[in-house]
């Protein structure tokens, strides 16, 4: 591959693109009662929350962007997308827009997640880490499979069933396509 091309981050938001709009033909096909049911017993949060979440984490990263400094623990947790699916389909193509805007070669960034729940283990807050732009994208990739896994979990306790793809890691549908041609 091209040095200067490997170090462009168009590909990784491309990749993210996709999942993304995923999501926004996930949320068109299904119902609002669908959207936003929970039952505690099985999932307490439902697919308007995972997407909700979801969605935060992209805001979090396109936000911080210009300062190179993304907070993922300063969400909105805008609970207007857990329930009305026009919203949150706007929203989501308002980041596939963003992240088309990205081009250019990657750079450092400084990334604060929280990831201690009032243990006993660190009293302090966590210091904020050093990444960069695709190192970021490849963690939504992945942060968004997880919860779209979690996502086609509830449509099937629903009795819906999701795309064969939907919540599925890159790799895994790479791997079965070629164990299927081969």
């Amino acid at each position: 591959m091209n040095r200067t091309r490997s170090n462009r981050t168009e590909t990784l938001a491309a990749h993210n693109i996709c999942y993304l709009e995923q999501g926004i033909a996930l949320i068109r096909d299904i119902d609002d009662a669908t959207f936003t049911d929970t039952q505690p017993l099985y999932y307490g949060s439902g697919i308007g929350a995972h997407m909700r979440h979801t969605i935060e984490h992209y805001v979090s990263f396109l936000d911080g962007l210009p300062h190179d400094r993304i907070d993922y623990d300063a969400r909105q947790r805008d609970r207007r997308l857990e329930t009305d699916r026009a919203y949150t389909i706007e929203t989501l193509q308002r980041l596939i827009d963003g992240l088309k805007q990205m081009a250019g070669a990657d750079r450092l960034v400084t990334v604060k997640l929280d990831s201690d729940h009032e243990s006993e283990c660190v009293d302090a807050e966590l210091p904020w880490s050093r990444s960069s732009r695709k190192r970021e994208l490849q963690y939504l990739l992945a942060h968004t499979v997880h919860h779209y896994a979690l996502i086609a979990m509830i449509l099937r306790l629903q009795g819906r069933a999701p795309h064969e793809d939907f919540g599925v890691a890159p790799s895994t549908i790479k791997h079965r396509r070629a164990t299927t041609t081969a």
